[in-house]
């Protein structure tokens, strides 16, 4: 599930409109939703338009040619010509509206709105999530009533611009979802709280991590951001699979995230996995759902991949039976 926040900045003395939104995907992914016509018109223009075409050369000196569809039918075309394009960090660019044939043309409901903006959009990574800032500023050849209309119109620009990113984000909670190698999602009847607890706490995981007849002799978590991890599995023949790996995440009783990685019998990775665990919780019982997205991967780690789903169907119900133990 995606978490999204936007927060508008006050008005800063050049009149610059700037809004900002964090999401719950990685940069990549968020850069490529802005610059691929096949992802942007699932979702570019304010909320309820469509975008039935889009044309994009991405470099300084290119342009992205598109058209709005309104919900009652009006079409709406506008430009992007670069003049900035640094992936996956940055994109600036003049922004105008256009005919369908690509010329320049006015505001089709506002004559004094500005002819071109200079539009900066940076994007952010941290621990899995971006933040999007757009920066709409004036260009000096922007005459004095444009400037009236820009400066009198940010309310309107939060508004057309907060639509727009909500569908970005219902956009990106998709594109997200399908970019998991694996989801499993889980009902537990017990708390939140007790789902998390078992979760982070290091005796409690040593207890129910990995197949079944499996059991942990080492069994080190540290459930905070940065904190280490590592697991050796014992299988019942005795035979040990290392595995290390770092928490990227935590929001009690919400959500973790961390990475796993295999290790070979000299200590080399195999793999690495980002595992994310989100819980949500109604009248004493959870909902845990669980994604895993598999990164690093040597063709030694491939064959221990192809029993992921099984290994991990078998821990949760290892974890659902020492939850059951403690209602």
């Amino acid at each position: 599930m995606s978490t999204t926040t936007s927060h508008p900045t006050k008005e800063s003395t050049d009149c610059d409109f700037v809004i900002a939104r964090t999401f719950d995907a990685p940069r990549d992914l968020v850069f490529k939703a802005w610059t691929e016509p096949e992802r942007m018109k699932h979702w570019w223009g304010p909320k309820g338009f469509t975008s039935p075409a889009c044309k994009l050369d991405l470099r300084p000196g290119g342009m992205m040619h598109y058209c709005m569809r309104s919900p009652d039918g009006r079409e709406m075309w506008g430009k992007f010509a670069y003049r900035e394009v640094v992936l996956p960090e940055r994109l600036v660019y003049i922004n105008s509206f256009s005919d369908a044939e690509g010329g320049l043309t006015r505001h089709p409901m506002s004559p004094t709105w500005p002819l071109e903006l200079l539009t900066t959009a940076t994007f952010e990574e941290h621990s899995g999530k971006t933040t999007l800032t757009i920066r709409w500023g004036l260009l000096p050849s922007a005459t004095e009533p444009e400037r009236k209309t820009f400066n009198e119109g940010h309310s309107s620009m939060q508004q057309g611009w907060t639509g727009t990113l909500d569908q970005l984000t219902a956009y990106l909670e998709k594109a997200t979802q399908e970019n998991w190698d694996l989801v499993l999602t889980r009902e537990f009847e017990v708390s939140r709280e007790l789902v998390f607890e078992t979760w982070t706490d290091a005796a409690l995981v040593a207890q129910w991590w990995g197949p079944h007849g499996f059991t942990n002799p080492v069994c080190e978590w540290a459930a905070q951001p940065g904190g280490a991890i590592r697991i050796d599995m014992r299988s019942p023949e005795g035979t040990v699979y290392p595995m290390t790996g770092v928490f990227q995440e935590i929001v009690e009783p919400e959500r973790l995230s961390f990475t796993s990685v295999a290790l070979d019998g000299e200590g080399q990775p195999l793999f690495e996995i980002l595992n994310t665990v989100t819980l949500t919780g109604q009248g004493g019982r959870t909902t845990q759902t669980l994604r895993a997205r598999v990164g690093k991967a040597t063709a030694a780690g491939a064959p221990h991949l192809e029993g992921m789903e099984e290994g991990w169907s078998q821990s949760l119900e290892r974890l659902n039976a020492l939850l059951e133990k403690s209602r």
